[in-house]
Formats: C-alpha cells, sequence, structure tokens
C-alpha cells in the first residue's frame, strides 16, 4: 500500500531558480493592453444575470469564456446544468459552466480555478458616470460593470497561463477552471454540477482557489473566511384588499404597523441581535484573532469618508473589523407590496412583506436559525393580540466558510505576495457570502484559498465599478507566482 501524501508547511526550495518569473512577468507587462483590449470586450456583454431579457447575453459570454479557452488550447466543456423555472411559470435554460484543463502531468498538485462572469444590473441613469458596458479608462482605472467583479480576474487567471504557454515554459502546475454565469443570482445549477463531477472532474483536484473578493486597503490580501446568509420574508396579511386611509384610518390593525412592529424587535440601535440564540451561537473571538485584526491595515477614517457618513457602530478598528467578519448582523433590506412611488398616495396595504437576512458565522446553523427566527417572530407577533396573519420564510440559507491560515496554501500566497508586491499580505475575512465555498468544501473535501486581486475601492454591485491597471496587470503577476509556489508545497509521507 502506497504511503498516504498529505502536504505540509515546507516548501521546496532547490527548484526555486528555475522559475524564470522576471521573463513572466515582462511578457505580462508587454501585453498590458492586449488585456485591457480583451477586458473591454468581455465588460462589452451585458451579461446580467438578473435579467431574464439579458439571458441571451449569458449565453454568448459564456461561449466567448468557452472559446478563449479553446484557443489556448485546453480541454474545455460547455456543461448543460438545466433549466431555469421563473415566477410566472416559464422554464428557460440556465447559461452553460465552462470547464477546462490545461495540463495532466499525475507527478504534479492540480489546482481548479473558479470564477463568474455574470454581472449585476447596471444602468447609467443608476448614476453612473460612464456607460457601464463600454470600459473606460480613466486615471488608471478601468470603468465598467463587471470589471472586478469577477471579469478581470478570470482574465488575470486566463493570461497568467498564457504566459507560461506564450513563453514555452512548462506550466508548474496543471490547472483546470470552473466558469460560471449565474452567480450574482444564487449559482443555480452548480451546486448538483459539482455533486455530479465529484468523481470526474474534481476528482484530481487538490486545490481550489477562488478570486472573487477584494483587498481591505492598499495591501495586498489572503481571504480566509466568508459569512453566510440567512433571508427571510416576513409576511403580514390583513383587510382582503388595500384600504383608503381616510375612510377605513382607525378601524382596522393595519398590516405595516404590526410589521414594522415587529421588525423593530430584530436588532437594538446598538446592533444587538435581540433573537434568543443567535449571538450565544457565534464561536468566540480567539487571542490569535485578535492580534490579526489589531495587524490588518485598516483606516476608519478614510472608510468613513468612502461610504459617506458621520459616525462608525464601532469606534476601534478591531472591533469594527471583528463585527464585518466574523458577527451575525441583521439587515433590513426592503417592504414589499407598501406605497413606494413618488406622491402621497393614501393607501393601507392589505399585505405587506419584509426582506431582511441574517449574516451567519461560524458556529451558526442555517436550520437552527431558520427556527429561531421564525418562532422569535411568531411569538413578538402573539403579543400584538392581530388578528391580521403572519407568515415567515427563509428563502437562502448559505452557510459561512473558514480556512486555517496555516495551511500550506495560506503559505504559498504570502510567498506569492511577497515576490510580487514586496510586502506581507494581509490576511483578512469577507462579510459577504460566497456560497459556493462551502459547497466545493463539502461536496469534494479539498481545501481552499481566496486570492483577491480587486481594489478596496472598486465599488463591487454599485454605480461605477472599476478595476486599476495596477491590479490587474499585477495580478495577474501574482497569480503567475503563485502557480509557482504551489508546485513546491512539499508533499510528505506519513
Amino acid at each position: 500500500m502506497s504511503p498516504l501524501l498529505l502536504p505540509s508547511v515546507l516548501l521546496f526550495v532547490g527548484a526555486a531558480h528555475a522559475f524564470q518569473y522576471t521573463e513572466l512577468a515582462q511578457y505580462v507587462d508587454d501585453h498590458e493592453e492586449e488585456y485591457v483590449e480583451t477586458l473591454r470586450d468581455w465588460v462589452a456583454i451585458e451579461s446580467d444575470s438578473s435579467n431574464i431579457e439579458r439571458r441571451p447575453d449569458l449565453h454568448r459570454m459564456m461561449e466567448v469564456v468557452a472559446q478563449k479557452l479553446q484557443l489556448m488550447g485546453g480541454t474545455v466543456q460547455l456543461v448543460d446544468i438545466g433549466n431555469q423555472e421563473l415566477s410566472d411559470g416559464r422554464t428557460v435554460a440556465l447559461p452553460k459552466v465552462a470547464t477546462a484543463q490545461f495540463g495532466s502531468d499525475p507527478s504534479k498538485y492540480t489546482v481548479c480555478v473558479y470564477g463568474h462572469v455574470d454581472v449585476q444590473p447596471a444602468k447609467l441613469e443608476d448614476g453612473w458616470a460612464t456607460d457601464p458596458y463600454n470600459l473606460t479608462d480613466i486615471n488608471g482605472n478601468l470603468y465598467g460593470r463587471g470589471a472586478s467583479d469577477n471579469k478581470a480576474p478570470v482574465l488575470a487567471w486566463i493570461h497568467a497561463v498564457e504566459a507560461y504557454q506564450a513563453l514555452n515554459m512548462e506550466l508548474p502546475v496543471n490547472v483546470k477552471f470552473v466558469i460560471e454565469g449565474m452567480e450574482e443570482t444564487g449559482s443555480n445549477g452548480l451546486d448538483s454540477m459539482i455533486v455530479a463531477q465529484r468523481d470526474t472532474f474534481f476528482s484530481d483536484v487538490d486545490y481550489i482557489i477562488i478570486s472573487d473578493c477584494g483587498w481591505r486597503s492598499r495591501r495586498p490580501a489572503l481571504t480566509y473566511g466568508t459569512r453566510g446568509n440567512c433571508y427571510f420574508f416576513a409576511e403580514v396579511e390583513g383587510p382582503k384588499q388595500d384600504l383608503h386611509s381616510g375612510v377605513y384610518g382607525g378601524t382596522v390593525v393595519e398590516p405595516m404597523t404590526d410589521l414594522v412592529g415587529i421588525l423593530d424587535t430584530l436588532i437594538n440601535p446598538g446592533g444587538k441581535i435581540l433573537i434568543p440564540g443567535i449571538r450565544e451561537a457565534v464561536a468566540p473571538l480567539s487571542d490569535d484573532e485578535w492580534r490579526m485584526y489589531q495587524d490588518i491595515e485598516f483606516d476608519m477614517d478614510d472608510y468613513k469618508k468612502k461610504i459617506g457618513v458621520s459616525q462608525l457602530m464601532y469606534t476601534n478598528k478591531v472591533d469594527l473589523l471583528a463585527h464585518m467578519w466574523r458577527y451575525p448582523t441583521v439587515s433590513i433590506h426592503g417592504i414589499h407590496g407598501a406605497f413606494s412611488d413618488s406622491g402621497t398616495k393614501t393607501v393601507i396595504p392589505a399585505k405587506v412583506t419584509a426582506k431582511f437576512s441574517i449574516r451567519q458565522v461560524p458556529n451558526m446553523d442555517p436550520a437552527m436559525v431558520k427556527t429561531q427566527v421564525t418562532d422569535y417572530l411568531h411569538s413578538v407577533f402573539a403579543k400584538r393580540k392581530s388578528p391580521n396573519k403572519l407568515k415567515v420564510t427563509m428563502v437562502i440559507g448559505a452557510k459561512p466558510w473558514l480556512a486555517n491560515t496555516q495551511h500550506p496554501l495560506y503559505e504559498a500566497g504570502k510567498a506569492a505576495v511577497k515576490r510580487v508586491f514586496n510586502m506581507d499580505p494581509d490576511l483578512i475575512r469577507e462579510g459577504g457570502t460566497i456560497p459556493i465555498a462551502r459547497t466545493f468544501q463539502d461536496v469534494t473535501g479539498k481545501s481552499i484559498i481566496m486570492m483577491p486581486i480587486g481594489g478596496f475601492d472598486d465599488g463591487l454591485h454599485s454605480q461605477n465599478e472599476k478595476m486599476s491597471r495596477y491590479n490587474y496587470i499585477e495580478g495577474t503577476k501574482l497569480f503567475i507566482a503563485y502557480l509557482n509556489e504551489v508546485s513546491q508545497i512539499k508533499k510528505t509521507s506519513v
């Protein structure tokens, strides 16, 4: 029986001299304009996964990705992941997932790079200074929807492989790609595909790399955790139809009053979640974590200025970062059924639905959170003695993800950042949710690292999203260096 091979934090140093980083980095610099033009072509495709009218553009986007990988000589497939059922009963095809493989040397590690090429909605009239689908270069920043999230990082990985090929250098590891087109709406169909290909496409994968995130400051970062997301609808239904407030006001118990009343019991003004059991489930902050947060480069004044507020919830860096990354939060997103247009319509809505979410963290469980929230709101509602009806539904239950920063993947990441940027990276967590990370972890059992190249001020999901030329080009070099560092993780027999 052959011994089990496990990675250790030791790195090979004997082969380090063979890595021709200078030549590869020069190649990237020489092809900067070509890379920008490719990004321009990709941004021009309005691959908005939330707009069913743009579905043909999304299909075309996936074909462009597959063609790019095929022209590089990869073994490429467009994997059919089925159909999507719309709220009106129609069924439409989901965009296929592009998979590719470069190299199949069994003596090398195999890394799998995940990315997505769908985008959030964007319109010029939303407040963009430029056409969101025409990449615009202003002072070294490339403005366009999807530039940072996630088209430039996907292209940077592709260009990293291309650079090795162009210089006739052997890839230090085998590289696989999984690129999807539905991430912004929940990665419909992708979980099933990963399960279906666990013993085929993913069987020889050693490590998984995700670059769908960003730095926290101007210092490069490695990401080792994300929060989950439990998203709820709370519906209060009363009269059989909307009523005139002048005629019926004062005679009925209004659903909106009930709804606002129960929403006010979710969280206090200081940010404390009031739902029993939520805070008690959170993993305690360790001394090591506290020290890590203390060392992270983060300017609270810049942060306030960026988001346009005069005061934050917490007054010191560690507390703020901890509550951004590793404590749960409640956010109320909107109320459906309420009058929200301009004007002064005097209506009592017959049915209103609040949309709110709880960003969950280790050691919270979505099924338990669902029970806690549902039971709590019904108990609060019962105390109001209202004749109206309450219905609570959890529509998303995405789990958090957390990695071990002592894993060799992160040691290799530190070495790559040091080589390219001549500094140590910040080790950070994400306050948002990237559900696919937990899916990869649970289904494949592989180790995962998140290696962002997006800037802290890229404006993801917002107006005037951008990717700086610096991050795009130096990020490509980082990926080149990282492939080499991963190749030198030592395999030790135990």
